[in-house]
């Protein structure tokens, strides 16, 4: 995320708390309420997935890892109105 726009960092932040996990034991779950555990296995797996899903994951990842849950939590009270 580091040498993308604006606008582009405001829509992944945008994505993450409103888009549903696609496949999965948490299949139907916004990203953003994935469990730390889960993302963790996808780690241990080899890695997130490829693509736009993957980096939307990596992002809640490092958000959660670094204890800033708080940022997730306002950016679901502005985007799920």
């Amino acid at each position: 995320m580091m040498n993308e726009s604006p606008e582009l960092k405001k829509e992944i932040l945008r994505e993450i708390v409103t888009q549903k996990m696609p496949f999965g034991k948490y299949k139907g779950t916004l990203l953003a309420d994935l469990p730390i555990s889960y993302l963790e296995w996808f780690l241990r797996k080899g890695g997130f997935p490829p693509g736009k899903l993957g980096e939307r994951l990596a992002t809640v990842y490092e958000i959660k890892n670094n204890g800033l849950q708080e940022i997730l939590f306002n950016l679901k009270r502005i985007y799920l109105k």
